[in-house]
């Protein structure tokens, strides 16, 4: 074997030193996860962000296509000039329609045919610093209806509706109507409930004698039955002055209902809101130019009716039968209102 095969052959049979390996590189962090965390961070932000505006634009649009509509108030020979502020024409009415046989029962309001209004107010908004004005018009008032004589003022509605009523308020007052909005007894009661109740501090037990329905002395709150019941109770030794009693009731509920629709607490809440602008657009009836801006306008001035920020009073009347005006003092009211003047306080009837 010569020299180079020797090579060769120990060169194979050797022993190869051991080869080293190859140290792991360390792991690059995952990138992955933390781009998903971030895609869900900003995806959660905009849902939140996004969210009260896509809801709040449904329900606008809902609501009002929700309302009632009437046509817009005709002017008629005589008819009030515009005068300075707002002035809406609020009716509750007793209308029935609607309402099913167990829900008439449960809201005890009973099975009569047509409709009446059980509340007429005027909410006087004004262009300058005074102070809003809510007047409740006692129902049994006698005055002039265009076309039918002399007669008690819930016959205007009775015979021809909301034009009839608001020419008859108009001329009975001077003040020309710029709003109207009406709620039958169903909506009211759905309002209520739709918050999750009003409460009201009453001084003593409330029973009514026509209806035979009690409320308790205290505070508490009120559903939508029992709140319709407050409403309209003046056959009770709670409320001696009758219809007069009856009228400062509702002005009453109406701030404690306005103050608790636009609480905190049923604005951030998007079911109680729901509930709230469904069921009071579906009950609800307005004139074709009136809008939801208009409304929201009219809610959030009569929320200041519990702090005291909003004159309250019922036209002044001869006796607690309510049927005849006191002429001058209701004068004096309607003058106020009609020139954004302060109301005298000698005129302002509780």
């Amino acid at each position: 074997m010569n020299t180079d095969e020797y090579r060769n052959d120990w060169s194979a049979r050797a022993p190869r030193p051991a080869t080293r390996a190859a140290a792991p590189r360390p792991e690059t962090p995952a990138r992955a996860p933390r781009r998903s965390r971030r895609r869900v961070i900003v995806a959660v932000l905009l849902v939140v962000l996004l969210f009260p505006l896509v809801f709040g634009g449904w329900l606008w649009f809902h609501a009002d296509a929700a309302i009632h509509r009437i046509d817009a108030f005709p002017d008629y020979p005589g008819r009030p000039a515009a005068g300075a502020g707002t002035n809406w024409l609020i009716v509750g009415s007793d209308s029935r329609e609607g309402l099913d046989p167990e829900t008439a029962e449960q809201l005890h309001v009973g099975d009569a045919d047509g409709q009446r209004t059980d509340t007429i107010l005027i909410a006087h908004l004004p262009d300058n610093s005074t102070a809003p004005t809510l007047v409740s018009i006692p129902r049994d008032s006698q005055v002039p209806i265009p076309g039918h004589g002399r007669d008690l003022i819930n016959a205007a509605f009775a015979i021809g509706g909301p034009h009839l009523l608001a020419r008859t308020v108009e001329q009975a007052t001077g003040l020309r109507i710029d709003h109207y909005a009406e709620i039958g007894f169903g909506g009211f009661a759905q309002m209520v409930d739709a918050v999750g109740g009003v409460e009201m501090c009453l001084d003593q037990q409330m029973h009514d004698d026509k209806t035979g329905q009690t409320l308790p002395a205290g505070c508490q709150e009120l559903d939508g039955a029992q709140a319709l019941t407050f409403v309209r109770m003046r056959y009770s030794s709670a409320t001696p002055r009758s219809d007069l009693d009856r009228v400062a009731n509702q002005r009453r509920f109406i701030g404690a209902l306005a103050s608790e629709a636009s609480s905190f607490g049923t604005l951030v809440n998007p079911f109680a809101t729901y509930q709230l602008a469904d069921a009071g657009a579906s009950a609800l009836t307005m004139l074709e130019s009136d809008g939801l801006g208009d409304l929201l306008s009219l809610a959030w001035a009569m929320r200041g009716i519990s702090s005291g920020e909003v004159v309250t009073t019922t036209v002044p009347v001869t006796d607690s039968s309510a049927h005849q005006w006191h002429k001058q003092r209701a004068s004096e009211l309607f003058d106020a209102l009609s020139t954004d003047a302060p109301v005298p306080e000698d005129v302002i009837l509780r």
